[in-house]
């Protein structure tokens, strides 16, 4: 097991992705992806001892998972994959661009602390709002922008905090809206990768600058410990 972890984190080490496997999402797939999802109901997940849950894509989940776990009242961020068309995505799938999805993250946080619409700022406080396919050095779909939502309030939200922000920048805003249907897990070794790799040369010169960036523009919105 320890050989296997070894491994993987050599892998990893350098980028969040597979450089070799960096492509767009074909005509094809993304046409299969709008008739799927772009016409489709909302999926509303309930809440769970008062807790609920949110889900963003934003480049390399473990830079955006960092990101949300300093926020006040989330309790946690999971990795994972969403916003495809095939079934069970997995990290060597999803990478290719065929199956749609994009890595995101799952945001489990108190309702009572944190407000949806300030999730969303985080979001686009916390991204290059204008990148196309990726962001930073993460090139791809699979690595693309997206918000979903899961209920009309929540898209209204969206919508005009994207509206406001594209009038503001005076450019067109890359994340796509799209109703929320299912959120995949990520593999094991994703899950809080910041946090236990720091030693990592991706975590070292992308990831944790990232996240600096965020915390100084956002000071108000952070944990004590952090």
């Amino acid at each position: 097991m320890k050989s296997l972890i070894v491994s993987l984190s050599i892998a990893l080490l350098f980028s969040c992705n597979n450089n070799a496997q960096q492509k767009t999402v074909s005509k094809n797939t993304k046409s299969k992806i709008e008739q799927g999802l772009m016409d489709a109901d909302p999926v509303e997940v309930p809440l769970q001892n008062g807790k609920a849950r949110a889900y963003f894509a934003s480049g390399c989940f473990w830079c955006v998972e960092a990101i949300y776990e300093s926020v006040k009242g989330v309790e946690e961020s999971i990795s994972g994959y969403s916003g495809g068309h095939t079934l069970n995505p997995t990290y060597e799938s999803s990478n290719t661009g065929r199956t749609g999805h994009a890595e995101a993250v799952e945001i489990i946080y108190d309702p009572k602390v944190v407000s949806f619409a300030t999730l969303v700022d985080v979001y686009f406080g916390s991204q290059n709002p204008v990148q196309e396919n990726g962001q930073g050095p993460d090139i791809g779909s699979q690595y693309r922008s997206i918000i979903f939502y899961q209920n009309e309030e929540q898209k209204q939200i969206i919508l005009e905090k994207k509206e406001t922000l594209a009038k503001k920048l005076n450019k067109r805003i890359a994340a796509e809206v799209m109703p929320f249907q299912k959120f995949w897990v990520a593999e094991d070794y994703h899950q809080d990768y910041e946090r236990l790799h720091p030693e990592s040369s991706y975590i070292q010169r992308i990831s944790i600058p990232r996240l600096n960036r965020f915390k100084q523009k956002f000071p108000h919105l952070l944990k004590e410990n952090h």
